[in-house]
């Protein structure tokens, strides 16, 4: 995993000779937490502060490989059965002792907590018991051979029994519930402002260098930058790529940049007969969704000029996609590469589906949510309409726009979907399975995209334990998929870049959070 984990400066050499920091660290970050209960919605906003908060049975390395965490160990008792052997000593921050009855109660709950935007069913699909051997031993029976579940493991936050029964998610947002056995307890929220947390001294790992972390939410570029350069914040995430080199400029400054695997996309309805966002070209409602047609799908890929965005929306900080995960990770197929610009092939598409004066649209995407999203959809509309679209843009706040789009209120949308398991088989299955919520399945298949042989090879993945056989599978999936059907257009990885005064040393994290005990003193 190397290929996306590569830091652009070595810090050593840059923060050579920095003066000692305070013990409290200010962070400006680009989009809000959106609640403290760890099972509610993965988003990563929320992920950089349930890490500092909560634990899971395990976690991942810098090459995102799977290692211990509240799991001293773990081995497989057969084919269905796995067996986790949790630290000793380990307590929650009001002092509880963690047991495995814990993770029995955790697993329960993170399976259905109620009106959450992205149930987290979809990482415990497989997991059909857990079952409390004895206060330090838990075992996870599965409904077959499960190649990924440590991977899916790890997005699960471990809670409390004794805290969390019977608690809601406005009780973890009021902070009454909000513990768990992280390196940070959170001391306060005040929404809009700052989250504020405080070293937890009986953590079981290592120390964080921060007694005080505080996290604000900075959504305009512009005032993210203006703060770093002040010097009111520490650190920044998402650095505008047109402050770049002013920051590095910056002698009391330095930066550390990381291609993510975070792939932006658009989400396309291609199922529905009647989809809310399309008019014919003269604005009037339509009977037929031109969408359904893969013709037009994939006219409107070629439409997009990759290259452009990734040189003048994204200032070069970006490459572009033909899948979600970039290449060279196991599962992406070779064959496919990002679709090339050809307008004139567009056109002749969009001809051939019985649109030749095309249609009304409407585009929606989030505003302050990820980096250059609203300018992104407005570039993409540009495009659309030399095909001879008439587009219309919507751009929402980031908690409207969520809450509309998993009601399926949009027919063509702008996602940014990164994998939190390391790999891309469960990315694949929350993005383009067919949608099925007793199963956790396309929670993020805004689309609805449904065909039965990815789905075939989705289930044969799940259940083969041979890497390169299961790898096979899924860039087989990724080919019908992606680069057959066109259920979703990729557009671009995004590179993100994080500023920072002298005597501080981040070294980025693949979904793009920023993570506090991984911000480190140097002299």
């Amino acid at each position: 995993m190397r290929v996306i984990m590569a830091i652009c400066l070595a810090f050593g050499v840059l923060l050579a000779g920095a003066d000692a920091p305070a013990a409290d660290l200010r962070i400006g970050v680009a989009s809000e937490v959106t609640t403290l209960d760890p099972h509610f919605f993965h988003l990563t906003s929320n992920t950089e502060i349930h890490k500092g908060i909560y634990s899971g049975l395990v976690t991942q390395d810098a090459d995102m490989k799977v290692i211990p965490d509240l799991a001293s160990s773990w081995r497989t008792i057969d084919a269905t059965h796995w067996e986790f052997k949790l630290r000793p000593g380990v307590t929650f921050h009001d002092g509880t002792p963690l047991t495995a009855d814990d993770v029995v109660f955790t697993y329960e709950r993170a399976r259905n907590v109620p009106n959450s935007p992205g149930s987290f069913l979809q990482y415990l699909k497989n997991v059909t018991k857990t079952t409390a051997v004895d206060p330090l031993t838990v075992v996870v029976e599965t409904n077959g051979p499960d190649p990924i579940v440590l991977n899916e493991l790890q997005n699960v936050w471990i809670v409390s029994r004794k805290i969390g029964e019977g608690a809601t998610s406005s009780d973890y947002n009021s902070r009454k519930v909000a513990i768990g056995t992280g390196p940070y307890k959170v001391v306060d929220w005040v929404q809009g402002d700052r989250i504020v947390l405080r070293r937890f001294d009986n953590y079981y790992g290592p120390k964080p260098d921060w007694e005080t972390v505080t996290y604000r939410p900075i959504v305009n570029d512009a005032a993210r930058t203006a703060a770093l350069l002040s010097g009111d914040v520490d650190l920044i995430a998402s650095v505008p790529a047109n402050d770049l080199e002013n920051v590095r400029a910056n002698p009391k400054l330095t930066v550390a940049t990381m291609q993510s695997n975070r792939c932006f996309f658009w989400a396309i309805d291609g199922d529905r007969d009647v989809t809310p966002s399309v008019t014919d070209a003269d604005g009037k409602p339509m009977t037929k969704n031109p969408l359904k047609d893969v013709r037009v799908r994939r006219a409107l890929s070629k439409a997009l000029d990759r290259a452009a965005m990734v040189s003048r929306v994204m200032q070069g900080q970006g490459v572009a996609a033909s899948q979600f995960m970039p290449e060279g990770v196991p599962g992406i197929s070779a064959s496919l590469k990002p679709e090339a610009y050809d307008l004139e092939g567009a056109k002749k598409l969009l001809a051939e589906a019985g649109y030749p004066n095309g249609f009304s649209l409407i585009v929606s995407s989030s505003n302050d949510r990820y980096i250059n999203d609203a300018l992104m959809t407005q570039a993409v509309a540009q495009m659309w309409s030399r095909l001879g679209l008439k587009i219309t843009v919507n751009t929402l706040p980031k908690a409207v726009y969520f809450t509309r789009a998993n009601k399926l209120e949009f027919s063509v949308l702008l996602g940014g979907n990164s994998t939190d398991t390391s790999e891309p088989l469960s990315q694949l299955a929350y993005l383009l399975g067919t949608w099925d919520a007793t199963k956790g399945i396309g929670n993020g298949n805004w689309g609805r995209y449904s065909n039965p042989k990815v789905d075939q090879l989705i289930a044969a993945a799940y259940g083969t334990m041979d890497d390169t056989k299961r790898a096979a599978l899924v860039a087989q999936a990724n080919e019908l998929a992606l680069g057959q059907d066109v259920a979703a257009i990729p557009i671009l990885f995004q590179i993100t870049a994080w500023g920072m005064r002298k005597g501080i040393a981040y070294g980025g994290f693949p979904q793009d959070a920023t993570v506090a005990a991984l911000v480190h003193m140097v002299k």
